[in-house]
């Protein structure tokens, strides 16, 4: 099944999440709860990169191999369309292989579902 993802706009909705569950690795912080608002067909999902990583062409990068990522997981199996979630990138993704990044980050997705 092929989901629409959409991406979280509203402040209230990051600190929402924040406080929510959280899952940790080397590469990156996974937030995810359930929101109020949220449409249950949809997969609400942003990808934030901080300034400190470095400039906009790395975080871009950064961003482009979790969409790439996600999208992997979600033919793979089934993530919880009934969660929101907020992935916040670390610095050791740029300098690691994208094989082992997926690796980790889909045992991580599957501890959620």
């Amino acid at each position: 099944m092929k989901s629409k993802i959409i991406a979280l706009s509203k402040n209230e909705d990051f600190k929402i999440l924040i406080k929510k569950s959280k899952i940790n690795n080397r590469y990156i912080a996974i937030y995810f709860g359930k929101l109020k608002n949220k449409k249950l067909n949809k997969l609400n999902i942003s990808f934030v990169t901080k300034k400190k990583i470095g400039n906009a062409v790395k975080r871009n990068k950064i961003k482009r191999r979790l969409k790439n990522i996600l999208n992997e997981a979600i033919m793979k199996f089934q993530l919880n369309l009934n969660y929101s979630y907020l992935v916040i990138a670390k610095s050791t993704m740029l300098n690691n292989e994208y094989a082992i990044i997926k690796e980790t980050i889909f045992k991580d997705l599957k501890k959620i579902n």
